[in-house]
């Protein structure tokens, strides 16, 4: 409790954040220290954590150890574990120290990059390490900030693929839309496998759900350019304008890949804006050998990966990058007389604020740069290319057991498989796996089929983690087959 004459006003003093900044590193650290021992699934019922917190808040300050207190007691019980060496469900959202001391200094300065002039270090370090980035995952060079191209953080994949839409809807009507509205001609295509975000944009972009087209895909789940080919035909033979396709480099179900060049040519020639989205997989263009999967990529208008899906960048921090800057700024920009200021009219300099939905923005450069030079391009190396082995040994385990088959192609670090005994099975499966504890996985459609995921990417999971897992899911197994 303060008292209310203080001069300190009620705020936390530098010796009392001091001493609670080190109490809360310590659990943290103590966290990670001691995270598998929690069920990595939380067990909580719904109401459960609501139930035991405060019906008013306080009146009074409390001392930040009864906060922490309080982590532990109320908030522990209800956390999903996703930093967990045994959690192998959706997709990685893994973090690491460099990562987490970033975000804490970036709440410290508490800078709004909304515009260069309110922190130039904000805007000028984002498109130096996105620069960065360019060459880190061979990337064209088009997409540099050096061209007519450049990078941005977003948030996550949904807010690019909304951007990228956006402005493939500008130029395809000549920037008209953003005057009168659209006219329920333009359409959209993706893959059936696409990433539900793709619909989501469509929506808020106006094109209406009516106008996106699933493509079919081919028995890896990929989507066919002959099909793709086909469907803009129809449509402008039906009068409808294409204006924009995505293209996945890892798709959510099965970490399909699509033929970027193939779809890229047929973009080409049509006149056609594609966004390549590589939300997961893409982290894996670090490692040379991984890049034939982004091949066709100079094809692109657009581009993104998520840092905070699998290189130890916590969440959110998305990587967008653009051929033509100058389209996204166009669809995006407004330019109110409050924000006006002399180096944005200069020319000379990016404000990001143009190059996204929100105005606000944080400053989410500074974990990914602490990141970058905290492993070194070789470090991200060699943890990719360990996810992908072991995710490679447990699809050879699958192969060699007669009670279970691959269910997709394992290109990188997702591995799709089903008990061959049929969908009841492998849902019990999937629910007793779950329930136990031990880890965590999830499943998906395909083909029609009940399939199980085992996704491969945390920062501290291990072979012994994998081996543990495959122990169990054929022990689990084994129980659902004797109990008929």
């Amino acid at each position: 409790m303060t008292d209310a004459a203080d001069p300190r006003g009620f705020h936390m003093t530098s010796d009392e954040f001091r001493r609670n900044g080190r109490a809360a590193v310590d659990w943290i650290a103590d966290y990670m220290d001691r995270i598998e021992s929690f069920p990595v699934l939380s067990r909580v019922r719904p109401g459960e954590i609501r139930a035991h917190l405060p019906a008013v808040p306080p009146a009074e300050g409390e001392p930040f150890d009864a906060m922490l207190a309080d982590v532990d007691r109320l908030i522990l019980p209800g956390i999903t574990h996703w930093q967990s060496p045994n959690f192998f469900a959706y997709f990685p959202s893994n973090n690491s120290g460099p990562a987490i001391l970033g975000e804490l200094l970036s709440a410290g300065v508490g800078v709004q990059g909304m515009l260069w002039a309110t922190s130039p270090a904000c805007t000028e370090l984002e498109t130096h390490v996105l620069d960065w980035l360019v060459g880190m995952l061979g990337l064209p060079s088009k997409f540099r900030s050096d061209g007519t191209g450049g990078g941005v953080i977003q948030d996550t994949a949904s807010s690019s693929a909304l951007c990228a839409l956006l402005a493939a809807r500008e130029r395809a009507t000549g920037f008209r839309v953003n005057e009168v509205g659209a006219d329920g001609k333009l359409t959209a295509y993706a893959s059936s496998q696409a990433h539900s975000s793709i619909e989501k944009a469509v929506k808020i972009a106006g094109l209406g759900r009516e106008n996106l087209r699933l493509v079919e895909v081919d028995g890896r789940f990929a989507m066919r350019p002959d099909a793709l080919a086909r469907r803009i035909a129809e449509d402008r033979g039906a009068g409808k304008a294409p204006c924009f396709v995505c293209a996945t480099v890892g798709t959510t179900s099965s970490n399909a890949i699509d033929p970027v060049a193939e779809i890229g040519r047929i973009c080409r020639d049509e006149g056609i804006w594609l966004h390549v989205d590589a939300a997961m997989s893409g982290t894996a263009a670090l490692c040379p050998e991984f890049r034939g999967m982004q091949e066709g990529l100079d094809l692109a208008d657009s581009y993104c990966f998520n840092p905070h899906k699998w290189m130890f960048t916590n969440f959110d921090c998305d990587c967008f990058w653009i051929a033509d800057r100058e389209a996204l700024i166009r669809t995006l920009s407004v330019a109110p007389e409050y924000l006006k200021n002399q180096a944005s009219e200069s020319g000379a300099v990016f404000d990001y604020r143009d190059w996204h939905v929100p105005l606000g923005r944080r400053f989410r450069a500074l974990k990914l740069w602490f990141v970058i030079r905290h492993y070194g391009v070789e470090g991200l190396r060699h943890h990719v290319r360990r996810h992908v082995e072991l995710a490679q040994k447990f699809s050879d385990w699958i192969d060699a057991s007669g009670r279970f088959e691959l269910a997709a192609p394992v290109p990188l670090n997702l591995v799709c498989f089903r008990h061959v005994g049929g969908d009841e099975i492998n849902r019990r499966l999937l629910e007793r796996l779950n329930a136990g504890g031990r880890l965590y996985l999830t499943h998906t459609t395909l083909g029609g089929r009940y399939t199980l995921r085992l996704s491969i990417g945390q920062s501290r999971t291990e072979e012994r983690h994998v081996s543990s897992a495959w122990r169990t899911i054929q022990e689990t197994a084994a129980e659902l087959e004797r109990e008929g």
